[in-house]
């Protein structure tokens, strides 16, 4: 299935790179300011190889680039990738919110639907047994 531009693959590749909290806040950090790996990894009380580890998966799902400037590997948020994202989620939000529409006209038609009379309302007598 490709899913504006994408595949399954490339998707289920996203949203395993955002499932983790480390990686969701390199992405916001990164998406206001560049910054290299080495000043994200004063930021977390992990190892420097760790954080690099965190930098590769969102590299490999597309949602960051890295390029080097001198000794330092600078780290960009792929806002590209994240509008993909976007595009996606809301696909998803319209699709549940066309089906929740639809929930509410089948109800809407259910309550509007006249029940059977009950045998007080047609105007019948009904004996109730006294003690």
């Amino acid at each position: 299935m490709v899913v504006y531009e994408l595949t399954d693959s490339e998707v289920d590749a996203m949203f395993r790179a955002l499932a983790d909290a480390t990686r969701r806040d390199i992405i916001d950090r990164v998406l206001h300011e560049n910054a290299s790996v080495s000043r994200l990894a004063e930021r977390y009380d992990m190892s420097f190889a760790a954080v690099q580890k965190h930098v590769a998966v969102l590299q490999a799902a597309g949602l960051v680039t890295k390029s080097r400037q001198g000794r330092e590997q600078i780290v960009s948020g792929n806002l590209a990738s994240i509008h993909h994202i976007q595009k996606l989620l809301s696909h998803f939000e319209a699709v549940w919110k066309q089906r929740a529409l639809q929930m509410a006209d089948v109800l809407r038609d259910d309550a509007t639907t006249e029940a059977p009379p009950s045998p007080t309302s047609s105007g019948a007598r009904v004996d109730i047994p006294h003690d």
